[in-house]
């Protein structure tokens, strides 16, 4: 029963495009990096989860940023997804606060959804939708009725545990989508996604969680014709590294990053990402600005 992967298959015949995604350890390692209450957990995993089903629509190489912005209790939430399926993601929110309210929409008051879209190669692409809608999933529909105008359905569902202090929580989802073949293809009407979309919605949570991705798919459509790709896994993956912290402080004037050391003994970064911290002393910040730190200090 593999998690962290993500199945995509094919109706064919139905001109419908399918993808399943499961998460554990990449969605648990998001959730060890940062205590984050309950609320937010449940937020990342729907996020971690869009993410990973939004990168697998696309046909290039590049990433996916999903970014929540709200005038409520969380400021913002981010995923980042690359196209080979390594997430990365944040929360911040006002920590002050010991009530947190668990409805979405509550929870994300005035917001907006930022969906920008990075090619390796060629011009980044940026979406905004309100969150105007009870749910994640259906503001991720809202987008692509916005955007691209393909009919879409995202099911996303998350479970929250701790086993001998262990964090065991799972993020699961689907995605049905209309695949646009052609200006017929667009239209739902012309295809077999409602009725597909109909049988999607008779999956249990439990089911969802606990069969094996090849029995979800079976149960749900084994009278269709499907075709299954090999799954891809799924991982999470920060960028951060010591260098790349370097590249950021050689940006900062001289002066002020030798006035920090002088007080606090080093100058010390934190990533946003996976909150690892760097720390620099005078030496270090001396040959980052004479542009020697990658060649004397890689190895230390």
């Amino acid at each position: 029963m593999a998690f962290d992967q993500l199945h995509r298959y094919l109706f064919n015949q139905g001109n419908v495009r399918g993808e399943l995604v499961r998460l554990e350890e990449a969605y648990s390692a998001i959730l060890a990096s940062y205590h984050y209450p309950p609320v937010f957990q449940s937020l990342l995993g729907e996020l971690m989860v869009a993410a990973s089903l939004l990168t697998a629509t696309i046909k290039f190489e590049g990433d996916i940023a999903i970014q929540l912005q709200s005038e409520g209790p969380l400021s913002y939430a981010v995923i980042n997804g690359t196209h080979d399926q390594k997430l990365r993601g944040v929360a911040r929110w006002d920590e002050s606060l010991s009530d947190l309210p668990s409805d979405f929409q509550a929870l994300l008051p005035n917001g907006i959804m930022v969906i920008t879209i990075t090619p390796n190669e060629g011009e980044r692409y940026q979406g905004i939708v309100a969150l105007d809608k009870p749910t994640l999933a259906e503001c991720i529909e809202g987008y692509f009725t916005q955007s691209e105008q393909l009919a879409t359905r995202v099911f996303i569902r998350t479970q929250l545990g701790v086993t001998q202090d262990k964090v065991t929580s799972k993020a699961c989802g689907m995605l049905l989508q209309v695949m646009p073949l052609s200006s017929e293809a667009t239209n739902s009407a012309d295809t077999d996604f409602e009725h597909l979309c109909k049988l999607t919605e008779t999956l249990r949570d439990e089911e969802l969680f606990e069969l094996a991705a090849e029995d979800i798919l079976y149960r749900l459509y084994h009278q269709e014709e499907v075709e299954i790709f090999t799954p891809a896994p799924v991982v999470f993956k920060c960028t951060c590294s010591r260098e790349r912290t370097a590249n950021a402080l050689a940006s900062i004037n001289l002066a002020e990053l030798l006035d920090i050391v002088a007080q606090q003994g080093d100058v010390r970064m934190n990533c946003q990402y996976c909150h690892t911290e760097y720390a620099f002393d005078g030496i270090d910040v001396q040959s980052i600005h004479a542009g020697t730190f990658g060649q004397s200090q890689l190895s230390s």
